[in-house]
């Protein structure tokens, strides 16, 4: 399973990419805003950190408003990196418009804020190259989030859909395990989930106790 990191924040993903276990970044107008810094100094920074698919959001809601958004954000990158953008469109019936056209011309496209598998289905069948169905706000509102993500997977299993699954929306690293268990594509996960993943209370008890012995040894 690849791992996204869900963030705009330049530090961490410098950081989390020099553990050489990030294959692509998703960010939003929300995350974007939280970081503080201009939208194209965020946007040519990653590309140049990351070499993986990096999803951008549109903001407008008409499909031809949609698109025309899209081919401007593709042209504000360098040629080399315009293969790893993917815009992102959210799940409407504008948005499915927006991206059959977009995938006319080649231009990838991850459909955002999925929470079904008729929405998901839907998308694959637009040509969306990504679908990223939201658990965490489905566990919020009390239904199973990873109950949508098995039906999915399922469901483009049987008829070999090859639109990519990012389980979105992940709160803690339970989530990150069940997705890749279920046979998800990507988890696009925040960095303190990341960094929480590395954890176990067990490693730094032996780390210590490496350390402690270590200290015993005649030199």
């Amino acid at each position: 399973m690849k791992i996204f990191v869900d963030t705009a924040d330049l530090d961490e993903i410098r950081e989390l990419a020099s553990w050489g276990i990030i294959d692509g970044v998703t960010t939003n107008p929300t995350l974007v805003k939280r970081s503080g810094r201009s939208f194209n100094e965020i946007i040519e920074e990653i590309f140049k950190i990351v070499d993986g698919p990096i999803s951008l959001e549109v903001v407008s809601e008409k499909a031809d408003d949609m698109v025309k958004e899209a081919k401007q954000l593709v042209s504000k990158i360098p040629q080399k990196y315009r293969k790893n953008i993917a815009i992102k469109i959210p799940m409407t019936s504008e948005g499915l418009k927006a991206v059959k056209k977009l995938s006319k011309e080649k231009i990838q496209t991850n459909v955002t804020l999925v929470f079904s598998s008729n929405q998901a289905l839907l998308a694959a069948k637009a040509g969306a190259t990504f679908v990223s169905p939201f658990i965490g706000r489905l566990d919020d509102i009390g239904q199973e989030g990873m109950e949508i993500v098995e039906e999915i997977m399922e469901i483009y299993t049987n008829y070999d859909i090859e639109t990519e699954v990012i389980v979105a929306s992940i709160r803690h690293p339970i989530h990150v395990i069940e997705a890749a268990r279920l046979g998800a594509d990507i988890a696009t996960v925040p960095p303190g989930i990341i960094r929480k993943m590395v954890k176990h209370s067990l490693t730094d008890k032996g780390i210590k106790s490496f350390l402690d012995d270590w200290k015993k040894v005649k030199k």
